[in-house]
C-alpha cells in the first residue's frame, strides 16, 4: 500500500474494513480476528497501530513472531482452514519512521469461519462479535450457497395447507397435464418438485401454493403505507396495509396499493383521457417481483412499502448475496438467493430470472437509486416522483 493511503486510512479511524491493533500475542485473538473478516467482506489488520490510529511501531523480533503466528493461526486456529489461494498477506510499511505490519484479509470462500471452539464470529461496524442466532449463522451458510432458506421447513404447515384448485391449474399450465393423472400420490409430487418433504411443505411451497401462508409465516408479507409528507416521522398517514396472501395475490395487491396511491399524469392526452401513471407499471411490476423472489427468508421481517409525497420506496429484508453490488445489478448481474423459489416465480409472476428486471424498470424509468445496506441487512429500491 502507499504510504498516503495508509496514512488516509489511520486518520479516518477503524471501520468494518480496517482494524489497528498495537500489539498481537496470542494465537487465538489473531485467528478471531481473521475469522470475522473472513466471513464478511475481508479487510485489513494494522498492527504497530494504537486505536487513535497512532502509529506505535514493530521491532524485528515482533515482525518475526507476528509472521509465525499468522501462519499458524490461518491453518491450524481457523476451521476450516484458511485455503492457500485465499491466506492472509502481510506487508510492512514505515510511518513516520516506524515499522508496521499490515495483515491483508481476503473475504472467505468457504464460509462460515469458525474458531477452534466453534464459535462463529462477524464485523459489526469497526468491532467484531460473536454470531449467536440461529437466523444469523443459517445466513453464513448461505453466503457460502451450502443452504437455501427457500427449502427449509414452513413452519409446520402441510399438503393440506395447499390450494388445491390453483395449484391444479399451476400443474397444467407448467406440465401440460392434469395432476389428477399422475400415478404417484400428492406428497411424493410435492417431494418431486422440491416443494416440500414427508409431506410437509417448505418456504417455496408455502408461499407459493398455501391457502393462507400469513397464519404460519406472519412475517413473510407486504407492509404497506402512505404518508402525507417525505418522512416516517409523521404522526399519521394516509392508508396503510397488511398484504397477505400467497406470491401471486401479495403481488398483485402491492402494485395495486401503490398505483392507487399515486398519480395519474394527463401529460399530452386530452383531458377525457384517463392518463397515465406517473410510475410507469412495468417498473412497479420488475421491483415488486424482485423484491418476492430475492428477499432473505432467513429474516422474520416483512417487505415494507412506503409511499411519500417525492417517492416510492420498496424495502427488502437480506443485503444483495455474495458479490454482488448496486453496480453489479445495474450492469445486469444477477446471483440468485432463492433457486427453487426462483425456479417457480417466472410461471407465476413476471419475472424471468435473467437479471434484466433492473435493468428493464431504469430504461423505463431512469429516476431509481437503490441502496444497499449491509449494516441494516436489507436492500432498498427509491423510486422518486416528478
Amino acid at each position: 500500500m502507499e504510504t498516503l493511503e495508509i496514512m488516509k486510512i489511520l486518520a479516518q479511524g477503524e471501520d468494518s474494513l480496517n482494524q489497528f491493533k498495537k500489539n498481537i500475542t496470542n494465537i487465538d485473538a489473531l485467528a478471531i480476528e481473521i475469522i470475522a473478516f473472513s466471513n464478511t467482506l475481508g479487510g485489513k489488520i494494522f498492527i504497530g497501530v494504537d486505536d487513535d490510529g497512532n502509529v506505535t511501531g514493530l521491532t524485528t523480533e515482533d515482525v518475526q513472531r507476528l509472521n509465525n503466528l499468522l501462519s499458524n493461526a490461518a491453518s491450524q486456529n481457523v476451521k476450516p482452514a484458511v485455503k492457500p489461494a485465499v491466506n492472509p498477506l502481510s506487508e510492512m510499511a514505515i510511518i513516520n519512521d516506524q515499522r508496521i505490519m499490515i495483515i491483508h484479509v481476503p473475504k472467505g470462500i468457504n464460509k462460515p469461519y469458525q474458531d477452534k471452539n466453534g464459535a462463529f464470529w462477524v464485523k459489526n461496524g469497526a468491532d467484531k462479535r460473536k454470531a449467536t442466532s440461529r437466523e444469523e449463522i443459517q445466513r453464513l451458510f448461505q453466503d457460502s450457497g451450502m443452504v437455501h432458506a427457500d427449502i427449509i421447513p414452513a413452519q409446520g404447515m402441510t399438503i393440506a395447507d395447499i390450494d388445491m384448485p390453483y395449484f391444479r391449474e399451476f400443474f397444467q399450465k407448467r406440465y401440460g397435464e392434469s395432476l389428477d393423472d399422475q400415478s404417484v400420490p400428492l406428497s411424493q409430487t410435492i417431494s418431486n418438485l422440491n416443494l416440500g418433504k414427508n409431506g410437509e411443505l417448505n418456504i417455496t411451497g408455502a408461499v407459493l401454493f398455501g391457502q393462507s401462508p400469513s397464519s404460519r409465516l406472519p412475517s413473510f408479507i407486504v407492509k404497506a403505507a402512505v404518508f402525507p409528507g417525505n418522512t416516517l416521522a409523521h404522526d399519521t398517514y394516509i392508508d396503510s396495509r397488511d398484504i397477505t396472501g400467497k406470491v401471486s395475490e401479495i403481488f398483485q395487491q402491492t402494485i395495486n396499493f401503490i398505483m392507487s396511491n399515486t398519480r395519474q399524469v394527463q401529460g399530452e392526452q386530452s383531458v377525457n383521457s384517463l392518463g397515465l401513471p406517473e410510475i410507469p407499471r412495468i417498473v412497479l411490476e420488475e421491483l415488486v417481483a424482485n423484491a418476492l423472489v430475492h428477499r432473505d427468508y432467513f429474516i422474520s421481517a416483512p417487505i415494507r412499502v412506503f409511499v411519500f409525497s417525492d417517492r416510492v420506496e420498496i424495502i427488502s429484508p437480506g443485503h444483495l448475496p455474495n458479490n454482488l453490488t448496486v453496480e453489479n445489478i445495474k450492469a445486469g448481474n444477477s446471483n440468485t438467493r432463492n433457486p427453487v423459489l426462483a425456479s417457480f416465480a417466472y410461471q407465476i409472476l413476471p419475472y424471468r430470472g435473467f437479471g434484466s428486471g433492473i435493468l428493464r424498470a431504469l430504461e423505463n424509468y431512469p429516476n431509481i437509486d437503490f441502496i444497499d445496506d449491509r449494516d441494516g441487512n436489507l436492500f432498498k429500491c427509491i423510486i422518486k416522483r416528478t
